[in-house]
């Protein structure tokens, strides 16, 4: 591939992940609301946590999604597999977006909202692993980490977008307007978006010899979970508990918790990019140790100095670190876990080590971090669960020194199709 078929490639794959990564994110962004709508309790804590709970309960499908998706995609390729979890995405926000409140039609509101949930979780399982196996595959040598990174990246355009709309909602409609109905609005306008990106095809395993193979594969698996750890934990701090943490927690405004997530998504999207390049020059385990070490020292004091004397300024600052020291790890840690796993099973074994880590740790950051402030009172111990999570991903970097892994070297590239043989979409 030219120079330039591979930034369209690159467009075309991240374009489809920007709209997976919207669809999904945008229920964390409103959990207080839905909440209210969906989940009447006795405290606005239970109310709350129901809420979070539920956000947590999508990434419980994501293993379940890895394993069928991905072993559909290895199989059926990108484009095709690709198009199957951008409808059920679709699916599920759909279910969500258009579901009466509990007041309206009692328990089964919450009933529809939770499976709508899972349905998103289900898609969201292969999405990640298959957009960075394909960048992997067709990177250049010696760009693989830059490549991949843009992965990662496209995740933080959806950061960019869901805040921007959420600040001008914010703006325009009252809080009791907000309650009612604004939520709602960006739920409206994920299913809306379309997507027209083509992926390019390889190999095609048979689904038993993708199953076999990860039976094979489960160590590298477990060594990926704990390398991405890091990754969901951070992640899912900085962004989908944000607004949440700086208004029920801190007491900030929504327009102030939402323009520091705009601002975090911004951030991220510069260090992504620049990282994976990094990580080009100087191998992923220096990026991986060094960040982890700095997560480890500094999460919990940031984020206790943030709950000493909570103020816009401090969330910004607070956050703007932890979005450092996050895109500098996840830009050398998607790709590494590209690497690392065999080719045949590239896709399955990636999504399923993402999916376990998001399922276990990351997407259950929210509740666990409200949980914590609740039995502790003490509103720095989301600092305490991130930092946490940075051990356990120095130790997977530490454990790496044995894994099969070239981080200067290029996957093999997808074979192209015969001419005149390429598929449409």
């Amino acid at each position: 591939m030219t120079r330039a078929e591979n930034v369209r490639a690159v467009v075309r794959v991240t374009a489809g992940n920007f709209l997976e990564m919207y669809d999904f994110m945008v229920f964390g962004y409103y959990a207080a609301a839905i909440a209210r709508a969906f989940f009447p309790a006795h405290s606005e804590f239970a109310s709350l946590m129901l809420s979070l709970m539920t956000f947590g309960a999508g990434f419980l499908m994501r293993p379940l999604g890895a394993i069928a998706l991905g072993a559909y995609i290895d199989h059926h390729g990108r484009r095709q597999g690709l198009l199957v979890t951008l409808g059920l995405m679709s699916l599920g926000t759909l279910s969500i977006a258009f579901t009466p409140s509990y007041r309206a039609i009692g328990l089964l509101a919450p009933l529809l909202v939770v499976l709508g949930r899972l349905l998103q979780g289900f898609s969201a399982g292969a999405e990640l692993g298959g957009v960075s196996v394909y960048l992997a595959e067709i990177a250049t040598p010696g760009h693989k980490g830059f490549y991949v990174s843009w992965q990662s990246a496209s995740q933080q355009l959806a950061v960019i977008f869901a805040a921007l709309l959420g600040v001008a909602l914010t703006a325009l409609l009252s809080p009791a307007q907000m309650t009612d109905f604004g939520w709602r609005v960006p739920l409206w306008i994920g299913c809306s978006l379309a997507e027209t990106g083509e992926f390019l095809q390889r190999a095609r395993p048979h689904v038993r010899e993708i199953l076999r193979s990860m039976s094979r594969s489960w160590r590298v698996v477990g060594l990926g979970v704990m390398t991405v750890t890091m990754t969901t934990v951070a992640f899912y701090t900085i962004t989908a508990y944000t607004p949440t943490f700086g208004k029920e927690v801190l007491g900030l405004s929504s327009g102030a918790s939402l323009t520091v997530t705009l601002c975090v998504g911004v951030s991220n999207l510069i260090w992504l990019p620049t990282m994976g390049a990094l990580s080009d020059r100087v191998g992923r385990r220096p990026l991986l140790i060094a960040c982890t070490v700095l997560g480890v020292v500094t999460f919990y004091p940031a984020m206790a100095w943030l709950a000493a004397a909570p103020s816009f300024g401090r969330l910004l600052a607070v956050e703007l670190w932890l979005s450092f020291v996050y895109g500098s790890y996840n830009g050398a840690a998607v790709v590494f876990l590209t690497e690392i796993m065999p080719a045949q099973v590239r896709t399955t074994g990636f999504s399923l080590a993402y999916s376990l880590a998001t399922a276990l740790f990351g997407g259950f950051t929210p509740a666990i971090s409200t949980w914590l402030i609740h039995q502790t009172g003490n509103r720095a111990m989301p600092g305490a669960w991130v930092a946490c999570a940075a051990a356990v991903g120095l130790a997977a970097a530490l454990l790496a020194s044995g894994a099969p892994q070239d981080s200067r070297a290029s996957l093999p590239s997808p074979a192209l199709p015969a001419p005149g043989k390429a598929r449409r979409g």
